[in-house]
Protein backbone atom coordinates (compact mmCIF):
# COMPACT_ATOMS: atom_id res chain seq x y z
CA UNK A 1 0.00 0.00 0.00
CA UNK A 2 1.89 3.55 -0.96
CA UNK A 3 0.21 6.81 -0.12
CA UNK A 4 1.15 10.11 -0.24
CA UNK A 5 2.27 11.94 3.08
CA UNK A 6 -0.84 14.75 1.81
CA UNK A 7 -2.89 11.71 2.51
CA UNK A 8 -1.75 10.95 5.83
CA UNK A 9 -2.13 14.19 6.90
CA UNK A 10 -5.54 14.74 5.80
CA UNK A 11 -6.67 11.42 7.46
CA UNK A 12 -4.78 11.97 10.50
CA UNK A 13 -4.07 15.97 11.03
CA UNK A 14 -0.59 17.07 11.74
CA UNK A 15 1.44 19.55 10.02
CA UNK A 16 3.03 19.00 7.12
CA UNK A 17 6.52 19.97 6.01
CA UNK A 18 8.00 19.30 2.69
CA UNK A 19 6.26 17.85 -0.30
CA UNK A 20 3.51 16.07 0.42
CA UNK A 21 3.49 14.75 -2.83
CA UNK A 22 6.19 12.31 -1.81
CA UNK A 23 5.12 8.71 -1.52
CA UNK A 24 5.22 6.08 1.31
CA UNK A 25 4.25 2.23 1.62
CA UNK A 26 5.49 1.27 5.00
CA UNK A 27 7.26 2.58 8.13
CA UNK A 28 10.86 1.53 9.33
CA UNK A 29 13.43 2.87 12.41
CA UNK A 30 15.39 6.44 11.43
CA UNK A 31 18.97 4.60 10.68
CA UNK A 32 17.23 1.57 8.19
CA UNK A 33 14.35 3.70 6.77
CA UNK A 34 14.63 4.24 3.01
CA UNK A 35 13.49 6.25 0.23
CA UNK A 36 10.18 4.75 0.35
CA UNK A 37 9.54 4.90 3.51
CA UNK A 38 8.43 7.41 6.81
CA UNK A 39 9.90 6.57 9.95
CA UNK A 40 9.47 8.16 13.36
CA UNK A 41 11.29 9.69 16.63
CA UNK A 42 9.21 9.75 19.70
CA UNK A 43 12.60 9.56 22.09
CA UNK A 44 15.25 12.19 22.18
CA UNK A 45 17.73 9.55 22.84
CA UNK A 46 17.46 8.84 18.97
CA UNK A 47 17.77 12.35 17.91
CA UNK A 48 21.01 11.79 16.51
CA UNK A 49 19.74 9.48 14.07
CA UNK A 50 17.47 12.03 12.55
CA UNK A 51 20.41 13.63 10.71
CA UNK A 52 21.64 10.93 8.99
CA UNK A 53 18.09 9.19 7.83
CA UNK A 54 17.25 8.12 4.23
CA UNK A 55 13.40 8.15 5.19
CA UNK A 56 11.28 10.33 2.97
CA UNK A 57 9.51 11.57 5.47
CA UNK A 58 9.87 11.47 9.10
CA UNK A 59 6.95 12.06 12.39
CA UNK A 60 8.12 13.82 15.35
CA UNK A 61 7.45 16.47 17.82
CA UNK A 62 7.68 20.49 17.48
CA UNK A 63 11.38 20.43 19.04
CA UNK A 64 12.81 18.26 17.05
CA UNK A 65 11.17 19.60 13.24
CA UNK A 66 14.05 21.83 12.87
CA UNK A 67 16.42 19.36 12.67
CA UNK A 68 14.95 17.47 10.36
CA UNK A 69 16.89 17.39 6.99
CA UNK A 70 13.23 15.29 5.16
CA UNK A 71 9.82 16.12 4.86
CA UNK A 72 8.45 16.06 8.22
CA UNK A 73 4.85 15.53 9.85
CA UNK A 74 4.98 17.72 13.41
CA UNK A 75 2.46 16.38 15.54
CA UNK A 76 2.32 16.73 19.29
CA UNK A 77 2.01 12.67 19.72
CA UNK A 78 4.57 11.50 17.66
CA UNK A 79 4.36 8.38 19.07
CA UNK A 80 0.38 7.77 19.28
CA UNK A 81 0.96 9.20 15.18
CA UNK A 82 2.82 6.42 14.27
CA UNK A 83 0.65 3.68 15.63
CA UNK A 84 -2.17 4.88 13.41
CA UNK A 85 0.10 5.03 10.19
CA UNK A 86 1.10 1.59 11.16
CA UNK A 87 -2.28 0.53 11.17
CA UNK A 88 -3.55 1.97 8.01
CA UNK A 89 -0.19 1.30 6.19
CA UNK A 90 -0.06 -2.69 7.34
CA UNK A 91 -3.67 -3.76 7.99
CA UNK A 92 -4.00 -7.52 9.22
CA UNK A 93 -4.63 -9.74 6.38
CA UNK A 94 -7.95 -11.52 6.34
CA UNK A 95 -8.81 -15.40 6.10
CA UNK A 96 -11.82 -16.04 3.96
CA UNK A 97 -15.37 -16.14 5.17
CA UNK A 98 -17.00 -19.01 5.44
CA UNK A 99 -16.63 -22.47 7.49
CA UNK A 100 -14.24 -25.18 7.14
CA UNK A 101 -15.39 -27.75 6.30
CA UNK A 102 -13.24 -29.82 9.06
CA UNK A 103 -15.18 -27.78 11.45
CA UNK A 104 -17.94 -28.81 13.92
CA UNK A 105 -20.03 -25.64 14.37
CA UNK A 106 -23.51 -26.29 16.58
CA UNK A 107 -24.41 -22.46 16.20
CA UNK A 108 -25.26 -20.16 13.28
CA UNK A 109 -22.45 -18.29 12.07
CA UNK A 110 -23.08 -15.18 9.59
CA UNK A 111 -21.49 -15.72 6.32
CA UNK A 112 -19.31 -12.73 7.40
CA UNK A 113 -17.45 -14.69 10.00
CA UNK A 114 -14.55 -16.79 9.20
CA UNK A 115 -13.95 -20.48 11.11
CA UNK A 116 -10.67 -21.93 10.43
CA UNK A 117 -10.05 -25.74 10.13
CA UNK A 118 -10.83 -28.02 13.42
CA UNK A 119 -12.64 -25.36 15.37
CA UNK A 120 -15.85 -26.70 17.34
CA UNK A 121 -18.57 -24.12 18.62
CA UNK A 122 -20.84 -25.47 21.00
CA UNK A 123 -24.73 -25.07 21.21
CA UNK A 124 -26.57 -22.05 22.08
CA UNK A 125 -23.42 -19.25 20.92
CA UNK A 126 -23.72 -15.89 19.36
CA UNK A 127 -20.73 -15.41 17.07
CA UNK A 128 -21.09 -11.98 15.17
CA UNK A 129 -20.46 -10.29 12.15
CA UNK A 130 -17.20 -10.44 10.66
CA UNK A 131 -16.01 -12.45 13.44
CA UNK A 132 -12.56 -14.75 12.69
CA UNK A 133 -12.05 -17.99 14.55
CA UNK A 134 -8.80 -19.02 13.94
CA UNK A 135 -7.53 -22.98 13.35
CA UNK A 136 -8.36 -25.32 16.66
CA UNK A 137 -10.30 -22.93 18.41
CA UNK A 138 -12.95 -24.36 20.74
CA UNK A 139 -15.67 -22.18 21.47
CA UNK A 140 -18.21 -23.58 24.78
CA UNK A 141 -21.89 -24.10 25.21
CA UNK A 142 -23.80 -20.29 25.38
CA UNK A 143 -20.54 -18.29 24.46
CA UNK A 144 -21.06 -14.82 22.92
CA UNK A 145 -18.09 -13.44 20.27
CA UNK A 146 -18.99 -9.89 19.43
CA UNK A 147 -18.85 -8.36 15.59
CA UNK A 148 -15.26 -7.75 14.04
CA UNK A 149 -13.91 -9.74 17.00
CA UNK A 150 -10.39 -11.72 16.29
CA UNK A 151 -9.47 -15.21 17.81
CA UNK A 152 -6.21 -16.70 16.62
CA UNK A 153 -5.23 -20.40 16.27
CA UNK A 154 -5.66 -22.60 19.79
CA UNK A 155 -7.81 -20.30 21.58
CA UNK A 156 -10.47 -22.02 24.11
CA UNK A 157 -13.23 -19.91 25.36
CA UNK A 158 -14.94 -22.23 28.03
CA UNK A 159 -19.28 -22.32 27.94
CA UNK A 160 -21.24 -18.75 28.89
CA UNK A 161 -18.30 -16.84 28.28
CA UNK A 162 -19.27 -13.34 26.30
CA UNK A 163 -16.47 -11.54 24.18
CA UNK A 164 -17.15 -7.62 23.21
CA UNK A 165 -16.66 -6.79 19.98
CA UNK A 166 -13.72 -5.71 18.10
CA UNK A 167 -11.72 -7.86 20.62
CA UNK A 168 -8.26 -9.99 19.95
CA UNK A 169 -7.39 -13.06 21.54
CA UNK A 170 -3.78 -14.66 20.71
CA UNK A 171 -3.30 -18.08 20.11
CA UNK A 172 -2.80 -20.16 23.38
CA UNK A 173 -5.45 -18.09 25.90
CA UNK A 174 -7.93 -19.87 27.78
CA UNK A 175 -10.92 -17.98 28.98
CA UNK A 176 -13.42 -19.22 31.31
CA UNK A 177 -11.28 -21.77 32.77
CA UNK A 178 -12.23 -23.34 36.49
CA UNK A 179 -11.00 -20.60 39.12
CA UNK A 180 -8.72 -21.60 41.80
CA UNK A 181 -11.21 -22.34 44.80
CA UNK A 182 -11.08 -25.06 47.35
CA UNK A 183 -12.10 -25.37 51.08
CA UNK A 184 -9.50 -27.76 53.35
CA UNK A 185 -11.09 -31.17 55.15
CA UNK A 186 -9.40 -31.32 57.95
CA UNK A 187 -7.44 -34.06 57.37
CA UNK A 188 -5.90 -31.75 54.56
CA UNK A 189 -7.25 -32.64 51.60
CA UNK A 190 -9.38 -30.52 49.26
CA UNK A 191 -12.64 -29.94 47.94
CA UNK A 192 -13.64 -27.97 45.12
CA UNK A 193 -16.01 -25.05 44.61
CA UNK A 194 -18.02 -25.10 41.94
CA UNK A 195 -16.76 -21.67 39.75
CA UNK A 196 -20.58 -20.97 38.91
CA UNK A 197 -19.89 -17.50 37.07
CA UNK A 198 -18.96 -16.46 33.72
CA UNK A 199 -16.18 -13.92 32.32
CA UNK A 200 -17.05 -10.99 30.62
CA UNK A 201 -15.05 -9.28 28.09
CA UNK A 202 -15.57 -5.67 26.48
CA UNK A 203 -14.62 -3.75 23.54
CA UNK A 204 -11.64 -3.25 21.73
CA UNK A 205 -9.83 -5.49 24.53
CA UNK A 206 -6.41 -7.43 22.98
CA UNK A 207 -6.04 -10.65 25.52
CA UNK A 208 -1.53 -12.27 24.63
CA UNK A 209 -0.83 -15.77 23.86
CA UNK A 210 -1.40 -17.91 26.91
CA UNK A 211 -3.10 -15.67 28.91
CA UNK A 212 -5.54 -17.14 31.46
CA UNK A 213 -8.59 -15.45 32.68
CA UNK A 214 -10.41 -17.58 35.26
CA UNK A 215 -14.44 -17.58 35.25
CA UNK A 216 -15.62 -16.33 38.86
CA UNK A 217 -16.76 -18.64 41.55
CA UNK A 218 -20.27 -16.50 41.66
CA UNK A 219 -19.85 -13.35 40.15
CA UNK A 220 -18.63 -12.72 36.90
CA UNK A 221 -14.42 -11.78 36.08
CA UNK A 222 -14.51 -9.19 34.16
CA UNK A 223 -12.47 -7.36 31.66
CA UNK A 224 -13.84 -3.81 31.04
CA UNK A 225 -13.28 -2.10 27.28
CA UNK A 226 -10.20 -1.33 25.92
CA UNK A 227 -8.03 -3.23 28.18
CA UNK A 228 -4.58 -4.79 27.16
CA UNK A 229 -2.93 -7.74 28.19
CA UNK A 230 0.12 -8.93 27.34
CA UNK A 231 1.32 -12.85 27.10
CA UNK A 232 0.98 -15.27 29.60
CA UNK A 233 -0.96 -13.32 32.36
CA UNK A 234 -2.80 -14.80 35.40
CA UNK A 235 -6.05 -13.28 35.93
CA UNK A 236 -7.76 -15.52 38.94
CA UNK A 237 -11.77 -15.86 39.91
CA UNK A 238 -13.67 -12.78 40.30
CA UNK A 239 -11.42 -9.95 39.33
CA UNK A 240 -12.22 -6.84 37.63
CA UNK A 241 -10.07 -4.76 35.13
CA UNK A 242 -10.98 -1.12 34.53
CA UNK A 243 -11.33 0.10 31.21
CA UNK A 244 -8.25 0.97 29.23
CA UNK A 245 -5.99 -0.66 31.69
CA UNK A 246 -2.99 -2.20 30.37
CA UNK A 247 -0.68 -5.28 31.57
CA UNK A 248 2.86 -6.93 30.68
CA UNK A 249 4.14 -10.04 30.88
CA UNK A 250 3.19 -12.53 33.38
CA UNK A 251 1.25 -10.26 35.89
CA UNK A 252 -0.32 -12.67 38.16
CA UNK A 253 -3.73 -10.98 39.70
CA UNK A 254 -5.16 -13.09 42.65
CA UNK A 255 -8.86 -13.63 43.14
CA UNK A 256 -11.29 -10.58 43.11
CA UNK A 257 -9.05 -8.25 42.73
CA UNK A 258 -10.28 -4.85 41.58
CA UNK A 259 -8.10 -3.13 39.34
CA UNK A 260 -8.95 0.58 38.46
CA UNK A 261 -9.31 2.42 34.70
CA UNK A 262 -5.82 3.56 32.75
CA UNK A 263 -3.59 1.49 35.01
CA UNK A 264 -0.74 0.54 33.70
CA UNK A 265 0.76 -2.78 35.55
CA UNK A 266 4.75 -3.70 34.44
CA UNK A 267 5.53 -7.15 33.82
CA UNK A 268 6.17 -9.47 36.43
CA UNK A 269 4.00 -7.56 39.01
CA UNK A 270 1.61 -9.14 41.41
CA UNK A 271 -1.55 -8.28 42.84
CA UNK A 272 -2.68 -10.04 46.05
CA UNK A 273 -6.43 -11.31 46.31
CA UNK A 274 -9.03 -8.59 47.70
CA UNK A 275 -7.33 -5.72 47.27
CA UNK A 276 -8.72 -2.64 45.37
CA UNK A 277 -5.99 -0.53 42.94
CA UNK A 278 -7.57 2.89 42.16
CA UNK A 279 -7.46 4.44 38.87
CA UNK A 280 -4.70 5.58 37.14
CA UNK A 281 -2.14 3.91 38.87
CA UNK A 282 1.24 2.64 37.34
CA UNK A 283 2.71 0.01 39.26
CA UNK A 284 6.30 -1.10 38.41
CA UNK A 285 8.14 -4.03 37.11
CA UNK A 286 8.40 -6.61 39.31
CA UNK A 287 6.69 -4.70 42.33
CA UNK A 288 4.21 -6.97 44.90
CA UNK A 289 1.31 -5.22 45.45
CA UNK A 290 0.10 -6.26 49.28
CA UNK A 291 -2.47 -3.59 49.86
CA UNK A 292 -4.90 -1.93 48.29
CA UNK A 293 -3.56 1.40 46.38
CA UNK A 294 -5.91 4.34 46.96
CA UNK A 295 -4.78 6.93 45.09
CA UNK A 296 -3.25 7.51 41.64
CA UNK A 297 0.19 7.35 41.11
CA UNK A 298 3.74 5.25 40.59
CA UNK A 299 4.26 2.63 43.38
CA UNK A 300 7.47 0.22 43.37
CA UNK A 301 8.96 -1.91 45.55
CA UNK A 302 9.85 -5.42 46.62
CA UNK A 303 10.73 -7.78 49.38
CA UNK A 304 13.48 -10.50 50.09
CA UNK A 305 11.92 -13.58 51.00
CA UNK A 306 11.97 -14.91 54.12
CA UNK A 307 10.68 -16.73 56.85
CA UNK A 308 6.75 -15.32 57.05
CA UNK A 309 7.00 -14.51 60.61
CA UNK A 310 10.07 -12.54 59.98
CA UNK A 311 9.11 -11.00 57.14
CA UNK A 312 5.85 -9.82 58.95
CA UNK A 313 8.30 -8.60 61.82
CA UNK A 314 10.75 -6.42 59.21
CA UNK A 315 8.09 -5.36 57.23
CA UNK A 316 6.25 -3.86 59.92
CA UNK A 317 9.46 -1.92 60.71
CA UNK A 318 10.15 -0.97 56.94
CA UNK A 319 6.70 1.28 57.02
CA UNK A 320 8.69 3.21 59.89
CA UNK A 321 11.85 4.18 57.73
CA UNK A 322 10.56 7.94 57.11
CA UNK A 323 9.36 8.34 61.14
CA UNK A 324 12.65 6.88 62.23
CA UNK A 325 14.96 8.49 59.79
CA UNK A 326 13.33 11.72 61.23
CA UNK A 327 13.99 10.87 65.17
CA UNK A 328 17.13 10.07 64.13
CA UNK A 329 17.90 13.63 62.38
CA UNK A 330 16.59 15.42 65.34
CA UNK A 331 18.96 13.11 67.42
CA UNK A 332 21.92 13.97 65.63
CA UNK A 333 20.92 17.74 66.10
CA UNK A 334 20.34 17.81 69.50
CA UNK A 335 23.40 15.69 70.04
CA UNK A 336 25.48 18.27 67.99
CA UNK A 337 24.25 21.54 70.40
CA UNK A 338 25.07 19.33 73.72
CA UNK A 339 28.70 19.24 72.00
CA UNK A 340 28.98 22.89 70.71
CA UNK A 341 27.80 23.18 74.63
CA UNK A 342 30.81 21.00 76.34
Amino acid sequence: MSVRLEEIVSRFGGDLAGNGSLTVAGIAPLDEAGPDQISFLANAKYRAKLATTRAAAVILGPEAAADCPVAAIVTPQPYLYFARVAQWLHPEPRPSTGVHSSAVVESPVPASASVGANVHVGPGSIIGEGVVIEANCSIGAGCEIGADSWLHAGVTVYRGCRIGRRAIIHSGAVIGADGFGFAREQDGSWVKIPQSGGVIIGDDVEIGANTSIDRGALDDTVIEDGVKLDNQIQVAHNVRIGAHTAMAGCVGIAGSARIGKRCTVGGAAAILGHLTVADDVSISSCTLVTKSITQPGTYTGTIPFMEHAEWLKNFARLRHLDAMADKIRALEKRLAELEKKS
